[in-house]
């Protein structure tokens, strides 16, 4: 049943890629009209048919769309919204604070299922964003053609970067597999001696946050880093395992305010408010995230060695 309920949501997905595909090309006035249909239309095709479709010819499309994206022929249409700002101003005040009702319902979905079902997080989450939607026309009072187009323009908003988290999640199983963690520790080694836990924990906090810079994600640079890193330096020389991993998974997410590959925290809100300067969140975000990166290196000192 699990297995199934992700096929529907991915083919549904796939549906919302193709219905950007659409409006892209309905849109004359689009400044990349081609490229854009074509990139979120093989999105589409690879979310509904990818397990019928060849490994190979889906790496074929992916190279197509990568090639679409580098030559920046995917951008944002002239249409941003469906609606106009005076209507949209409007319904807001009409309808207050009750507008978050939507977005609650994903999370009370996907803990809900999560804890008290067999079925996966991930198809909570899923379930609860269909409901959310559902919810938001009945309060809004809009029609589905509206939400589509909506939710459409808001995609090509935010453009290729909404595939990070799938490209980077395969990235870091690949990384693992591949020993990446093995190769660091080796090269680590003959700069920072063995017995030294402080350097060690330095050289361990410093990759996390390097490293989830580099994949966008704390919990894929995580395994990496701790195998090549902290179990030889840190814990090994009988620091606090529960403290180090907490702190260190804590000390990647520090280099996630600092990085354009974690796209749904620095570069997805940048292009829905429509920033002129697409690394203000990052650069808002650096003091703090260096502040914390040392209060993690005292902390650990302090209460884990």
């Amino acid at each position: 049943m699990n297995d199934i309920l992700l096929e529907i949501l991915f083919i549904l997905c796939g549906m919302v890629s193709l219905i950007t595909s659409f409006y892209s090309f309905k849109d004359e006035e689009h400044p990349t009209r081609i490229g854009s249909t074509l990139f979120w239309g093989l999105l589409g095709i690879i979310f509904i048919f990818g397990p019928y479709i060849p490994a190979n010819i889906t790496g074929i499309i992916l190279i197509v769309m990568a090639v679409l994206t580098a030559t920046k022929r995917v951008r944002a249409g002239s249409t941003r919204d469906a609606t106009d700002e005076e209507y949209r101003k409007k319904k807001s005040n009409e309808i207050g604070n009750a507008i978050f009702i939507p977005a609650l319902m994903i999370a009370i979905f996907a803990f809900g299922i999560a804890q008290f079902t067999d079925l996966d997080g991930l198809v909570g989450l899923g379930i609860g964003a269909v409901v959310g939607l559902v919810i938001g026309l009945i309060l809004t009072k809009s029609q589905t053609s509206e939400a589509l187009q909506s939710g459409g323009n808001m995609l090509q908003q935010i453009g290729s970067p909404s595939l990070l988290p799938q490209i980077l999640a395969a990235l870091g199983a690949l990384f693992n597999a591949a020993g990446v963690g093995e190769v660091i520790a080796s090269g680590i080694s003959r700069i920072i001696p063995a017995e030294n836990i402080v350097l060690g924990v330095i050289a361990y906090y410093a990759g996390m946050m390097i490293f989830t810079m580099i994949m966008g994600n704390a919990f894929a640079a995580f395994s990496v880093i701790t195998v090549g890193v902290g179990a030889p330096f840190v814990l090994a020389q009988g620091a606090n395992p529960a403290i180090v991993g907490a702190l260190a998974m804590t000390a990647g997410y520090c280099g996630t305010l600092l990085t354009p590959m974690a796209a749904n925290f620095n570069i997805v809100p940048a292009a829905i408010l429509e920033m002129k300067d697409k690394n203000k969140v990052m650069k808002s975000q650096f003091p703090i995230a260096l502040v914390m990166f040392i209060i993690h290196i005292i902390w650990i000192l302090i209460f884990a060695l």
